[in-house]
């Protein structure tokens, strides 16, 4: 690059001070706008036209014809499927990159506390309290299933899976895992250091895509942490809950068009399945007369694993650690191929 050359940034989400110097302060060469997404129509088109960085949540992406230096977009979030169609998104020559692996220590931790809950049969022991009811049998009903020598199967063993078996390491569970491309184990994305498996080292074993159900008659605990794509749609259907180990625990952290709640809402009625953790759903907000609230070895939440008080920060230092790479015109992370939806 030109050593004098401005760079314009233009960032739509809303970012403190500090934030805000660690980026410009990055380079000389740097020219950073902040408009929050609400004030878009604020934003000049000659600001637009100058735009060579997008720094965006998706929630607003201006008409192709507006900016024609654009060279680089980042989504602060993993999943890009709410802005693939997008016309922009067909620039020539445009890098799309998105947040994958920002919030991945949060998100390793709520899965391990889902894993635990369900296994220490936590949601029968608060539906006992709020009904003022002491568990009789205790030996027979509230005998837990112990991470430690359990199997837990990781679908989709990209950042968030890979934090998951990393913390699981501790627990003393076996861990499979399931993955596109199992012959190449290793994860090139952005990994915040000291998490996640970017060599592979934290699992028992990697099956292929294709492997998954005979992967699953094995797994006491069965982790979905797959991107929405075509070929993830409606993946964990009846076929593939008949296919778990009976008697398992489902948790999903992904999206809730992986599964058919109908097929999952069948499973656990018929003893088959023994609970699951839900934070993502088909439809969000879920409606009140969603049949998943009533179920009775079922923890609901409202799409909140990802959320800390420093998910902004965690994603600043990502944006931060590529706009390094690309002022030094070095590959980027996470670049998203489109075709594969992430």
């Amino acid at each position: 690059m030109e050593a004098k050359r401005k760079i314009e940034v233009l960032s739509t989400i809303a970012l403190g001070e500090e934030q805000i110097k660690k980026i410009q302060g990055l380079d000389e060469r740097i020219k950073f706008e902040v408009h929050r997404a609400k004030e878009v129509n604020k934003i000049s088109d000659e600001t637009w036209r100058k735009t060579e960085i997008l720094f965006t949540s998706g929630s607003y992406l201006p008409p192709i014809e507006k900016v024609p230096n654009l060279r680089w977009l980042h989504s602060s979030f993993a999943g890009v499927e709410s802005i693939l169609s997008n016309p922009l998104l067909t620039l020539p020559g445009l890098l799309v990159t998105n947040s994958s692996g920002v919030a991945i220590s949060q998100m390793g931790e709520y899965v391990i506390m889902m894993l635990l809950n369900l296994g220490h049969k936590l949601p029968q022991m608060n539906q006992a309290q709020r009904e003022k009811r002491w568990i009789e049998d205790k030996q027979v009903n509230l005998i837990p299933k112990e991470l430690r020598g359990s199997t837990v199967g990781i679908v989709g063993y990209g950042s968030i899976g890979r934090e998951v078996a990393r913390q699981l390491y501790a627990y003393g569970a076996t861990v499979l895992a399931s993955k596109r491309d199992a012959m190449h184990p290793e994860d090139t994305g952005y990994t915040p250091e000291g998490l996640g498996d970017p060599l592979g080292n934290y699992f028992h074993r990697l099956y292929p895509n294709e492997g998954l159900p005979g992967m699953l008659r094995d797994c006491d605990f069965v982790v979905l942490t797959l991107p929405h794509t075509r070929e993830t749609e409606c993946l964990f259907d009846k076929e593939m809950f008949e296919a778990m180990k009976p008697g398992a625990y489902f948790i999903n952290v992904s999206r809730g068009q992986l599964v058919d709640e109908g097929a999952l809402i069948e499973a656990l009625n018929s003893g088959h399945l023994a609970g699951a953790a839900l934070d993502v759903f088909t439809e969000e907000p879920l409606p009140p007369d969603s049949p998943l609230w009533t179920q009775p070895n079922m923890i609901i939440t409202p799409h909140i694993s990802a959320y800390s008080t420093n998910m902004l920060n965690q994603v600043v230092d990502l944006f931060i650690e590529n706009l390094k790479r690309y002022l030094m015109d070095e590959p980027l992370y996470n670049l998203v191929n489109l075709e594969q939806g992430y």
